[in-house]
């Protein structure tokens, strides 16, 4: 039987690689996650590095790939939400391996790790409708992951206007994603949302 596939998840939430790990545990045999990195890089060499983009901003994003790609010792896939031609494309140029969207299952992703590992550069892209579900902050509140991450956006100080744009949603569904977000945490105000983020688990340190 082969070795497994060493991967490393790399994110700024500690909610969200453990939440990661986790969806992975029952694909023991054939993926090992060797290291959990929040605001670090890896440590140690491995075969394929996960970055999670969960509300990290498309200059932070950038950053973050550059600094994973820069030495070549690892192939690095990005997991995100955005399934724009332009994130994907602009991921891709940064020397992504792989850029895999969370629309996919959890089948779906384990193979897909797999075949970066052996070499091929894999876009798998799924519907815009989360099915590969791990932990994430505000997840014990009932907030659903997109619910969560615009959150976080806000958390950040971004405004509608500025999540539209990072999200490539219209100013009327990031209105209903808030909406329903303030009405799961019981505020009414932006101020009370940032508080309450900061109370579980959210954090602005960008």
């Amino acid at each position: 039987m082969p070795s497994p596939v060493r991967i490393a998840l790399v994110n700024d939430y500690e909610l969200v690689v453990a939440g990661l790990a986790r969806l992975l545990t029952p694909f023991s045999t054939r993926v090992e996650v060797v290291e959990l990195d929040v605001r670090e890089m890896p440590s140690e060499h491995v075969d394929v590095v996960m970055f999670d983009t969960f509300a990290t901003l498309g200059d932070k994003a950038d950053g973050v790939l550059e600094k994973l790609t820069r030495t070549g010792q690892n192939k690095v896939v990005a997991y995100s939400f955005d399934e724009s031609p332009q994130t994907v494309r602009r991921m891709l140029d940064q020397g992504v391996a792989g850029y895999f969207s969370k629309a996919v299952t959890a089948p779906e992703f384990v193979d897909a790790i797999e075949r970066v590992h052996h070499g091929e550069q894999v876009v798998l892209l799924g519907n815009n409708q989360p099915h590969l579900l791990a932990a994430w902050p505000g997840e014990s509140a009932g907030l659903s992951a997109r619910e969560s991450e615009l959150l976080a956006l806000i958390t950040q100080g971004l405004s509608n206007e500025q999540i539209t744009a990072v999200c490539y949603l219209s100013i009327n569904t990031v209105k209903t994603y808030i909406r329903s977000t303030y009405r799961k945490i019981g505020v009414s105000t932006r101020a009370q949302a940032v508080a309450w983020a900061m109370r579980n688990g959210f954090d602005i340190q960008h």
